[in-house]
């Protein structure tokens, strides 16, 4: 890996190590637009201001934009999600092992 992809690597963890950013994309994730409050039900437990920092980041980085119905994934944002969809099997498997290890230990 060359040290300019490190960089762009780096600089995405940077993005989406920000408290609730994956959740914020992960919300979006089904392609329909959101209202603001929508959004915040959606993730849960994110203050306003919070939300709003993390609207304001990723749509800097080209993840999110706004338009008349609501904050919607762009074209980037949805190819990100595309590439860690399988992120939600991985969760599933990882919980089982994990139960059965604290079962183990039991």
């Amino acid at each position: 890996m060359s040290s300019k992809d490190n960089t762009a690597i780096g600089q995405l963890f940077s993005l989406l190590e920000y408290r609730f950013a994956l959740r914020v994309l992960w919300a979006l994730k089904d392609g329909h637009p959101q209202t603001f409050r929508l959004l915040q039900s959606s993730v849960m437990n994110i203050t306003p201001n919070t939300l709003n920092n993390r609207i304001k980041e990723l749509r800097a980085a080209g993840m999110i934009d706004h338009g008349g119905s609501g904050y919607f994934v762009t074209p980037l944002g949805a190819d990100f999600l595309k590439r860690i969809g399988d992120l939600s099997a991985f969760a599933s498997k990882w919980a089982i092992a994990l139960n059965n290890t604290s079962d183990d230990q039991t």
